[in-house]
């Protein structure tokens, strides 16, 4: 079981396929609860170049709600996070984290059907993104 979904797509500038991004979570349920921008951050600390990476921490409320009330440690896997990244230039990938795979570490049976819920929608985010 991969701990991923992704896609590339191409002919899109990257910061639209962040904003694209966004908005399929947004349709998804999922609002965006931090931004991290890779690039900005590893050249501010480490004074490294990096290429484009944003990472979208998403969380779908209603759900991790149900996952709090069945696992109360569960919050050390929320949120879930979406990466938008532009190795090389015209080619974005958008990877989100597959919470089936995540999960396995954990024996709740109840939580594992919440997060098969969860990564059917994220699958669902980046198959909507072209």
């Amino acid at each position: 079981m991969e701990y991923y979904f992704n896609k590339t797509i191409g002919n899109t500038p990257f910061e639209k396929a962040v904003e694209k991004t966004k908005l399929a979570l947004q349709e998804e349920g999922f609002g965006v609860l931090t931004e991290i921008d890779m690039k900005a951050t590893l050249k501010k600390k480490l004074d490294v170049d990096f290429y484009n990476y944003t990472v979208l921490g998403a969380c779908n409320a209603p759900f991790a709600h149900k996952a709090l009330q069945a696992e109360d440690k569960i919050g050390t896997m929320l949120p879930c996070n979406v990466i938008v990244m532009e190795k090389e230039p015209g080619l974005v990938e958008i990877a989100a984290v597959n919470p089936m795979a995540s999960m396995q570490a954990v024996i709740n049976l109840d939580l594992m059907n919440i997060a098969d819920e969860v990564g059917e929608k994220l699958k669902r985010v980046v198959e909507k993104i072209h």
